[in-house]
């Protein structure tokens, strides 16, 4: 029985984003191709008496208590009759309220490791559940599959095979966007449109970074471009680089583009510089986690 268990949680990008229909509940459907990113926060979680404790280092996460780390805890604990507790470190470097996932990613892992603390007890299947309870993103963190199509309210997956890993700049403005907030442009724009139609997704569209790029791109861009231009200035800026996409990540702050090579990524990166944005150099992760 481990009494240390370590991951690395890692980021996403929404490739494509469709936000459809609200439900009475509250909750927006919405159909979304992830991408595991490389980039990754540092979890480690330590048995402990009894409790729940949090350190997070990088990042000013809220409080203890609401950190979907701290929650999964909570579930795993409580659903194997509290035996022992444990103590959850966060080492962050993914960006905060940026549309990268990080706190979901962060709750997909503390799932996991509690588990394995409490000797895999929870069934693979109840993990799930526990992850779609936590919030939209986590079942994909916590399915361990690199490339996704996922709809609902992102609870339901497909796995699809990813393109091979290919470079990628993440452009992080200085400010960030509460997912609470892109939803308030996003209903603020749609206040007169027409229902929207259906839209066909064949295989083939998935195959190939160049077709991925030609895909419809993200609900949230407009809104969120409309009430900052300059992160819209920084994503004309960004497709300039001759990149084979360029998104808003979720539902922002970060864009993120990528690229045909190292080559093209690291010289688009220096055209970009770094003045009142932050860079981040990375690349799409075409390997499962956790066996996925």
């Amino acid at each position: 029985m481990p009494d240390l268990v370590t991951a690395a949680a890692h980021a996403k990008a929404n490739l494509f984003l469709r936000v459809l229909a609200r439900e009475s509940s509250g909750y927006h459907t919405l159909e979304t191709l992830f991408t595991l990113l490389e980039l990754h926060d540092d979890v480690a979680v330590e048995r402990t008496e009894a409790g729940i404790e949090l350190d997070v280092e990088g990042a000013d996460t809220g409080p203890a208590e609401e950190n979907l780390a701290y929650r999964a805890a909570e579930m795993v604990l409580d659903a194997t009759g509290r035996r022992f507790g444990v103590r959850i470190g966060l080492t962050k470097h993914i960006p905060v309220m940026a549309g990268l996932g990080g706190g979901s990613s962060d709750g997909a892992a503390a799932l996991h490791a509690v588990n394995r603390l409490a000797e895999n007890a929870v069934p693979q299947h109840e993990i799930l559940q526990f992850a779609a309870k936590l919030g939209s993103d986590v079942p994909f963190f916590a399915s361990g599959a690199p490339f996704a199509l996922a709809w609902g309210r992102g609870e339901r997956l497909f796995r699809l095979t990813p393109p091979p890993a290919a470079p990628t700049l993440l452009v992080v403005p200085r400010f960030g966007i509460s997912t609470k907030q892109a939803y308030e442009l996003l209903a603020q724009t749609r206040a007169h449109e027409e229902r929207r139609g259906a839209v066909a997704l064949e295989a083939e569209a998935f195959g190939s970074w160049g077709a991925i790029g030609r895909l419809s791109g993200n609900d949230f861009e407009a809104p969120v471009f409309g009430k900052e231009p300059e992160l819209h200035e920084l994503f004309e800026r960004l497709a300039e680089t001759r990149p084979l996409l360029v998104r808003l990540c979720g539902s922002g702050s970060a864009l993120i583009a990528v690229y045909r090579s190292e080559t093209d990524r690291d010289g688009a990166e220096l055209t970009m510089g770094q003045r009142d944005h932050g860079l981040i150099a990375t690349k799409t992760r075409d390997a499962p986690l956790l066996g996925g």
